[in-house]
């Protein structure tokens, strides 16, 4: 028997979305670098537009599934939507705060600048894991169980 699915456009955002992160940040940010003859500047380069482009594109897919919640009245909070508000959360600090810092150390290394350690990366790596989880958790609330058809037994004697 199939799953039903509660919400086929929201569905499509949460796994899409899953999808975009897993691709560019758990795999293009570090495999670029693989590429022989790259320079640092040309990946950083790179990596600053890709990451960028991620951001908007996460925005959008953040957007549609709040907008759908608000278009169809949506009201009813429950202990599943955490799952929703922390990749919400997520993508605001790293719009706000981590992307920028990493872009503008981005920018001093392509310009041949010093760079001091960061731990930038890493706790952008952790939130990304993070938000990829609570987005599976999420989107996994959104089937629903199969209905079972009631099938009379015959009374044993």
């Amino acid at each position: 028997m199939m799953s039903r699915v509660r919400n086929p456009l929201v569905v499509s955002c949460v796994f899409l979305w899953v999808g975009f992160v897993c691709a560019i940040s758990f795999m293009e940010a570090w495999l670029k670098f693989q590429a022989p003859g790259l320079t640092l500047p040309v990946g950083l380069g790179i990596g600053r537009l890709v990451f960028k482009a991620l951001n908007q594109i996460e925005w959008v897919f953040a957007i549609a599934i709040v907008l759908n919640f608000v278009v169809r009245r949506i009201r009813r909070a429950n202990n599943k939507m955490i799952f929703l508000v922390i990749p919400l959360m997520i993508l605001t600090v790293q719009t706000l705060e981590l992307l920028p810092e990493l872009d503008a150390r981005a920018l001093k290394a392509i310009q041949g600048g010093v760079l001091e350690p960061s731990y930038m990366h890493t706790v952008y790596i952790v939130l990304e894991a993070v938000k990829v989880i609570s987005l599976l958790i999420f989107g996994s609330t959104l089937f629903l169980q199969p209905r079972h058809k009631v099938v009379p037994t015959e009374p044993q004697h």
